[in-house]
């Protein structure tokens, strides 16, 4: 067995989905019940794997294990600071993995680096694939601490240009499908075989002689297998997954060999539910057996030099077997739902986002070399910022590359100028070309990034690129009528979210009717010092004026701004808001607005409002989303109430001849269903809400909503009362010796098994198993002396065990 080798690449990647102004994610409906779909798939993969379980033969959870540590993986450099700052734990773990890696594979970790935002290097210029590259080496450096191996090529897209700047900064190897190989030879001198992707041996490492004499290695996984990873369900049984990986040995095989699969990394929970638990219980079946010796790719290549050359296919791919057609035409590749559509959009949008990146790039050539000693080694440096905003980093990066001490403004203009060339960047991440069409998220996302581009190019440079830009965004047309072209979805979606700072402090005045803010507060990336604030209330009207500086924490870019405020109570509001207005002229507004709105003058208080500001009359959707949706709760608040309550009267009033009807097989009034749906639904989520759920109420509603064969919103009630445990899990985890919290946890476990909703106890279930198996030995030991309240522990927590599927010790 020492001659078989195994090594599962995991590509764990999301498209960046910040917001470009707010540099922060958006509430993003489609990934309900979660925030956004970093945060789901963060629980459903990326954590899971972090901790996945390994199982008895009960299904009881016997071990938790770092999945991460005995696989090979990469990560893209734009998701890591996101969990970084949202996900800690798996981001923690992550990093950990890497070093328990080094550890286990002679010194070799197992993350990979990736070029930095998912581009498509063969279709980029010299200039961004250097960039990209170095981004993505630096952004590894940063997190694991050490110098990357290997790098992962987006969607794999491979040329040769690329593979000689990745050989010049020090990559080794690189994994690549196994159509990408062109022809093969055996070292020193052997006859050169045509290759493919049923010809291409993945069993051993290949070595590249590229045109500058530099060398590269290549890996090329196991097709087959990878495939049903992905597309077959293999990953239903984690031992018929280790016999589908060790099938790939060739019987009678002498040699030493690798079998090697790469998918990507959220096939392991994301798009198989469960994945994360059968890779844990392949990797065991074939250690614990011996059935073959785990690796990563540094590990093998060390101890297995490559024995033959390869040549690959240029500008091919993983995902599209036309090449790199898929990022730049209507190739036919797309996901299959919409057989209906075309993709013809994608040549038009590309050749729009080349226009703009080569429009922008005389003047900010020019603008920037009065400034900089190399603006494109500025660029590339750059990097050094992105990972760690810290006023200390700026200014290393400011006085490294400037040419000449700068002022305050020029400085800001420096960072302006990255800022430009990052967005410039990000408009070409691989998925906004890789789906369907070309309003969906993934495509707006980088059309917003261009946005940004254009923007940020008008404001250093004065020149206005947005005409010619969406007369060329118009020739990319969509597949939805209603969407028409590139023109519209630009000025639907993207227009809309463009910031200025003067919009972030109409945001914090608007927003500081309904929030407290501190003197100095912050506003995703931007900082906002308040200057002077005055607020009045009467009744359900609110007022507020006030001077505050807003500055981006990005380009430190600020403006001081003078604004009044008015709400008098519904979804309206009217603000002003200045650049300009002196200091006395301000304290006269003070006055003048706080004695017309004390004696409820409230028509004179928006004259006053009308007097000093050009004012406006704004609705909530003005606010930032999930701030507004926070707002609108508390404005819809008292609305709906009373509605829960007439609902609710309805419903109370007729339940038994809803249940009746139900019980009889007729058709419900839509009137009566509706009321009861929306009655039983809220008193549900109440009762499994708070600092634990309402047994007495939980079980009788849930029996009622049956007799009125209501639909139960599944999801939101299973999330609320996946949440509420959680919290308990976490009080007991804060108070392992707290017995009647551990009862109530208990209780809790065995509601969450007899609801007809899926309730996930993920995290609960890692919390009780740290629980039980750090405090057992101890309790264990005091309950033999004859100490009770150990006893009762151990009573308590064999309850636990069983109730959250955990081992006991």
């Amino acid at each position: 067995m020492s001659d078989r080798y195994i090594c599962i690449h995991g590509h764990f990647y999301q498209p960046p989905r910040d917001n470009p102004w707010l540099e922060d994610i958006e509430v993003q409906d489609s990934a309900y019940p979660y925030h956004d779909w970093n945060e789901r798939i963060t629980a459903e993969c990326y954590a899971a794997n972090a901790i996945s379980r390994a199982l008895d033969q009960q299904g009881r959870i016997a071990r938790l294990v770092n999945n991460y540590a005995r696989i090979s993986f990469n990560f893209g450099p734009t998701l890591l600071p996101w969990m970084q700052a949202h996900a800690p734990d798996a981001y923690e773990a992550i990093l950990e993995a890497d070093k328990q890696s080094t550890e286990t594979f002679s010194g070799h970790g197992s993350a990979l680096a990736q070029a930095y935002n998912h581009m498509i290097l063969p279709l980029a210029n010299g200039r961004d694939k250097h960039t990209q590259i170095l981004w993505g080496i630096k952004d590894f450096e940063y997190r694991f601490k050490r110098k990357p191996e290997g790098m992962w090529l987006p969607e794999a897209a491979v040329d040769l240009e690329s593979l000689e700047m990745m050989a010049g900064l020090g990559i080794v190897f690189v994994i690549l499908a196994p159509r990408q190989a062109q022809r093969v030879r055996s070292l020193p001198d052997g006859e050169w075989q045509q290759s493919g992707e049923n010809d291409i041996d993945p069993g051993r490492a290949y070595v590249l002689s590229l045109p500058s004499g530099k060398t590269i290695h290549a890996f090329f996984y196991d097709g087959p297998i990878s495939r049903a990873v992905a597309f077959e369900g293999l990953l239903n049984n984690g031992e018929d997954f280790a016999n589908r990986l060790l099938s790939g040995f060739p019987e009678n095989d002498a040699g030493p060999r690798l079998m090697h699969i790469a998918t990507d990394g959220e096939s392991y929970g994301h798009h198989h539910r469960g994945g994360e638990m059968a890779l844990t219980r392949a990797l065991d079946y074939i250690e614990s057996n011996n059935l073959a010796r785990l690796t990563n790719y540094g590990q093998y290549l060390e101890e297995h030099p490559a024995d033959h050359v390869v040549e690959i296919v240029e500008n091919s791919s993983w995902s599209c077997i036309h090449g790199i057609e898929r990022w730049r035409a209507d190739c036919g590749c797309n996901s299959g739902g919409h057989p209906e559509w075309n993709q013809s959009w994608r040549g038009p949008l590309r050749q729009a986002m080349d226009w703009l990146r080569d429009s922008i790039m005389p003047q900010f050539e020019q603008v920037a070399k009065g400034l900089l000693k190399d603006p494109w080694a500025a660029r590339d440096a750059y990097i050094d910022v992105v990972v760690d905003r810290s006023a200390d980093r700026v200014g290393r990066f400011l006085s490294s590359q400037a040419s000449r001490a700068l002022s305050q403004e020029e400085e800001t203009t420096v960072l302006t100028l990255m800022e430009l060339q990052r967005h410039a960047m990000l408009m070409y991440t691989s998925c906004g070309w890789f789906f369907d069409e070309i309003s969906g998220i993934e495509t707006i996302q980088v059309i917003q990034y261009a946005g940004r581009v254009v923007q940020l190019a008008q404001a250093l440079f004065g020149v206005a690129y947005e005409p010619e830009f969406l007369d060329r965004l118009e020739q990319a047309k969509s597949a939805i009528p209603d969407h028409v072209n590139g023109k519209v979805i630009y000025n639907r979606f993207v227009k809309p979210t463009m910031l200025t700072l003067k919009d972030v402090g109409a945001h914090f005045a608007m927003s500081s009717l309904f929030a407290e803010y501190s003197e100095r507060d912050f506003i995703y990336s931007y900082s906002v010092d308040t200057e002077n604030y005055r607020r009045f209330q009467s009744g359900k009207t609110k007022l507020a004026v006030g001077r505050v500086k807003v500055t981006s924490e990005v380009t430190y870019e600020y403006i001081t701004l003078w604004f009044g405020v008015l709400h008098l109570g519904d979804h309206n509001i009217t603000y002003g808001i200045s650049e300009y207005l002196e200091p006395r002229k301000y304290e006269d507004l003070v006055k003048t607005l706080s004695e017309a709105f004390s004696s409820g003058d409230l028509l004179r208080t928006l004259h006053i409002l009308e007097e000093y500001f050009q004012t406006s009359t704004y609705a909530l959707a003005s606010l930032f989303v999930d701030e507004r949706r926070k707002i609108l709760g508390m404005v819809m608040d008292p609305i709906l109430r009373e509605a829960q309550a007439t609902y609710e009267a309805i419903y109370e009033h007729h339940a038994p001849l809803i249940r009746f009807l139900k019980e009889v097989g007729t058709p419900q009034p839509k009137a009566l269903s509706v009321a009861a749906e929306l009655c039983l639904n809220a008193k549900l989520s109440k009762a499994v809400t708070g600092e634990e759920p309402d047994m007495a109420l939980v079980k009788p509603l849930l029996e009622e909503a049956r007799l009125a064969g209501i639909t139960l919103d599944g999801t939101r009630l299973g999330f609320l009362l996946k949440t509420t445990i959680e919290r308990m899990a976490e009080q007991l985890f804060n108070n392992p010796d707290d017995c009647s919290c551990m009862e109530q946890l208990n209780n809790a476990a065995v509601l969450a098994r007899s609801v007809p909703f899926d309730v996930n106890l993920w995290r609960p279930q890692t919390l009780c198993f740290k629980i039980i198996h750090a405090y057992w030995p101890e309790h264990k030991r005091k309950a033999v002396q004859g100490d009770a309240d150990a006893r009762q522990w151990i009573r308590s927590a064999t309850v636990l065990a069983e109730n959250f599927s955990v081992q006991l010790p």
